[in-house]
């Protein structure tokens, strides 16, 4: 049985979009501080204490650098072991990644990210060794790794059957990493970059505006992504400036965007998202086979062959066309409340949007994932 959607779309003249606040914003929640963004970090390590799910030591598909690691680390203690004579299945290697804030000091406590290198087949119950943790572009070495690996994933097999809930080889360490070293920081001498998390010229705008009505004419839009901010007079501490300014409420705009994810039929549209008079007329064409089977036998004693086949049957059904019209400017809401009075599915909605985008009725962004 198959479907047919018929989507028909009467195009009217468009209408200019209007953009529309999403409501009032923290600074602090808009924006970066030029010269300070965080540092991803990265290392590689080993985690113990596996139940048999490890690496595999031997063999062509085996991973010979975790008995590699494990050789090397022993030999840290004074211990000397043929790799040939190690068995990795309680042990997998892994690269461990965190995000260093550019503010961190010595003492700092990370959360980090584990992930199987090898082909370990889980990583719950291990514990992962002291990793440190750097920067890949300067090899600076900001943070040690080190704790419990929590996965919340489940993995059971018993005589060939096995199930598996979640991710089994990628866990977290909840502050497992210690910062050592304090990143370098540089806020500018007489100016203050502020970078905006979301470029958009309005909303840069508006934040100048803003510190300006703090302090005036301290302020420029440079461009969609950042403000430049003179110290005033009387702030010697761009701390100082900072912890002033961050509390400021801006009037945010948001742009109209329309966010489809068609593996999970997910739609979210934002409340500014406009579309023109448009007709949206919806029905379907269902087409439905059949084969019945028969048997065909010869007269008696015609010395005929039994025949087996099968007739088909086909059977159309057309519903009748359901048609709702929307009017100037409308917004979401009400394309909502038109198209759940049609009764349509998640999947209806999607391939309507997408047809109203084709239109150019659609007075913002379509972003599928």
């Amino acid at each position: 049985m198959r479907r047919l959607i018929l989507l028909g779309l009467l195009l009217l003249p468009l209408l200019p979009a209007r953009g529309q606040d999403a409501g009032q914003a923290r600074l602090k929640d808009l924006i970066t501080v030029e010269g300070a963004a965080p540092i991803q970090l990265i290392g590689y390590g080993l985690v113990v204490g596996l139940d048999r799910t490890g690496d595999r030591a031997r063999g062509q598909r085996g991973s010979p650098y975790t008995v590699q690691s494990i050789a090397n680390m022993l030999r840290r203690f004074g211990i000397t072991v043929d790799p040939n004579l190690l068995q990795a299945r309680n042990a997998a290697a892994v690269m461990v990644t965190a995000t260093l804030d550019p503010f961190a000091a010595p003492g700092t406590r990370l959360d980090v990210t584990v992930s199987a290198l090898g082909d370990a087949r889980s990583l719950s119950g291990g514990v992962l060794l002291q990793t440190p943790l750097q920067d890949p572009t300067t090899g600076q070495v900001y943070a040690i790794a080190q704790g419990p690996v929590s996965t919340g994933a489940v993995l059971a097999s018993s005589f060939g059957s096995s199930v598996q809930i979640n991710h089994t080889n990628t866990g977290r360490v909840p502050g497992g990493a210690v910062v050592t070293a304090a990143p370098p920081v540089t806020l500018g001498g007489p100016q203050l970059g502020l970078v905006l998390k979301r470029p958009d010229f309005v909303n840069a705008t508006r934040i100048a505006e803003a510190i300006n009505g703090r302090y005036p004419n301290a302020a420029e839009v440079v461009h969609a992504g950042l403000v430049r901010v003179n110290l005033p007079n009387g702030v010697d501490n761009p701390a100082q400036l900072l912890a002033e300014l961050e509390p400021l409420t801006i009037d945010v705009d948001i742009p109209a965007r329309v966010v489809i994810n068609e593996r999970t039929g997910t739609i979210v549209a934002g409340g500014n998202v406009r579309i023109s008079e448009v007709m949206i007329t919806y029905g379907s064409l269902v087409i439905s086979t059949q084969a019945e089977p028969f048997v065909a036998q010869p007269a008696p004693f015609s010395q005929g062959e039994t025949v087996t086949g099968a007739r088909a049957t086909i059977d159309v059904q057309e519903e009748v066309a359901r048609s709702v019209v929307l009017g100037p400017n409308a917004d979401v809401a009400q394309l909502a409340a038109a198209l759940n009075e049609l009764g349509l599915t998640a999947r209806d909605i999607i391939a309507i949007f997408q047809a109203i985008e084709r239109a150019g009725a659609l007075q913002g962004e379509l972003v599928i994932l």
